[in-house]
């Protein structure tokens, strides 16, 4: 049963070429996480955004934009404006653009990845749950975020 269950667990996004699961986040314009929910690769970027915004405009009244990439394009805008009063701006590339080019704004979702892988269990993925993987997130979140807090903040007197 075991077995039966990490095979679900994980899957193969053939868009991307990513054998194993996806974290989808939200994060706030500091670069703190909001919500994370972690889904087989298969899983589509739409599905798991429906999903993670319905848990993260419960738990946050006041927000009232959402900046997406490329990969939530489609009904997904109407629905988030109509299900929660929210304007979901895509950050798209424009055509002329080669190589790897961090996207105005989606900087703070590459910034927190990077946070991320250094935690160094998150480099690879080893939890067999989903649920485990997402716990791990927030545990890496929260060893972020208590060492912002402690460090000294020079200029206050």
């Amino acid at each position: 049963m075991g077995q039966k269950r990490r095979r679900y667990s994980r899957g193969f996004d053939g868009g991307k070429l990513v054998n194993g699961r996806r974290r989808h986040v939200a994060v706030e314009t500091l670069g703190l996480l909001l919500a994370v929910m972690v889904t087989a690769a298969d899983v589509g970027d739409r599905a798991a955004a429906q999903v993670l915004l319905h848990q993260v405009a419960g738990a946050h009244h006041q927000l009232a934009l959402v900046r997406a990439d490329g990969g939530y394009t489609g009904s997904l805008v109407e629905y988030f404006l109509a299900a929660f009063a929210l304007v979901l701006a895509i950050v798209k590339r424009s055509d002329d653009m080669r190589g790897f080019v961090v996207l105005p704004k989606r900087w703070i979702v590459e910034r927190f990845f990077a946070h991320l892988m250094r935690t160094r269990r998150l480099v690879r993925d080893f939890e067999r749950r989903t649920t485990s993987a997402e716990a791990m997130v927030y545990w890496s979140m929260t060893l972020l975020m208590t060492r912002r807090l402690a460090r000294p903040h020079l200029g206050r007197g």
